[in-house]
């Protein structure tokens, strides 16, 4: 059938290759499919003992320290850019930061407009922890300098250089200085980078939309409270809290996965938990599962807990504040 020997060894060859490739390229099929396809994050295949549900790559890094990825994710942060690009971020968020005192009447301004972006804010303030919180979940600590004001004795030149409304949070960039903290959290999504903030998700966005619209009424609810003006109103509001938090199952978040919309509301709950806890003995988890894993997870968040101020001093500022009520 073959003209010689070498037919039969050039016919050998050509079939020796010919195996060769069906299993180079069944290999590299196997191989493609497990680097490219993406960890399953719904709902049945989360384990709740571990108390971390994975999240997309736009959230991995406000998560604090997730457990040791399974072998067959091990070689993911290498194969992708995007996922290599948000555990950097990851790393970014998790350096702790050494924070500066508080300037008072006596502190002298910083060289202000002189081309570094400033973040005015108060460590015991929410509606600045809002905006410090966004800061380190997109890894801005070396493009944002942190400039805490001491609120009680706040110096004369913040309002009359920086910030005529005289409160925080305050954002000096681009030779201008912008206020109000849900729009602060917002202007760093859209003109900083690191990971996102916010889904891509049309119905995402509008949910996050109506819940920002949500936050001062939630606050004002609970506060009436304290208030003696009645726990209904609260309780109302933390009911609504716990259906928002079922809408979306893929996480166990507002949007399921991590947000602003969270950044917006953990500096409140931070709050008034405690508070409602050791004043009036409620505890707003009971009968709230959602809430209380939101709380958890919120917990596990790094660029969140670097935040976070002592229970019990929180509590002891808010019974000041309201002792005439109580």
């Amino acid at each position: 059938m073959f003209g010689g020997r070498k037919d039969v060894q050039k016919h050998r060859n050509e079939t020796t290759m010919a195996t060769l490739k069906v299993l180079i390229c069944h290999t590299c099929y196997s191989s493609s499919s497990r680097l490219t396809s993406p960890p399953d994050i719904s709902p049945s295949s989360t384990s709740r003992t571990s108390g971390l549900i994975r999240p997309p790559n736009s959230a991995i890094a406000c998560l604090l320290r997730p457990r040791a990825p399974e072998p067959f994710l091990a070689p993911v942060a290498l194969a992708r850019p995007r996922r290599r690009a948000s555990v950097s971020a990851t790393m970014a968020s998790g350096v702790k930061e050494v924070l500066p005192p508080a300037l008072t009447s006596t502190s002298d301004p910083p060289p202000i407009f002189d081309g570094t972006t400033r973040l005015y804010i108060s460590y015991t303030c929410p509606f600045a922890q809002r905006v410090w919180i966004t800061r380190n979940c997109k890894g801005l600590q070396d493009q944002i300098k942190l400039v805490p004001i001491d609120l009680q004795n706040r110096p004369a030149w913040y309002k009359e250089k920086v910030y005529p409304a005289n409160k925080v949070p305050a954002l000096e960039h681009n030779n201008k200085v912008l206020g109000e903290s849900l729009d602060l959290i917002k202007y760093l999504e859209a003109n900083f980078g690191g990971p996102s903030l916010l889904p891509e998700d049309p119905a995402k966005k509008e949910f996050a939309e109506e819940l920002f619209s949500y936050t001062d009424t939630f606050s004002k609810s609970v506060v009436s409270s304290f208030k003696g003006e009645g726990d209904d109103q609260a309780a109302g509001a933390f009911d609504f809290i716990e259906k928002a938090l079922s809408k979306f199952e893929d996480g166990p978040f507002f949007l399921g996965q991590f947000s602003l919309v969270d950044i917006a509301y953990a500096p409140f709950i931070e709050r008034f938990r405690p508070y409602l806890q050791e004043v009036k003995g409620i505890d707003i988890t009971v009968g709230r599962p959602k809430l209380a894993t939101w709380i958890e997870e919120m917990n596990k968040n790094e660029a969140y807990a670097q935040t976070r101020q002592d229970p019990k001093e929180l509590v002891e500022s808010y019974k000041k504040r309201f002792s005439a009520q109580l």
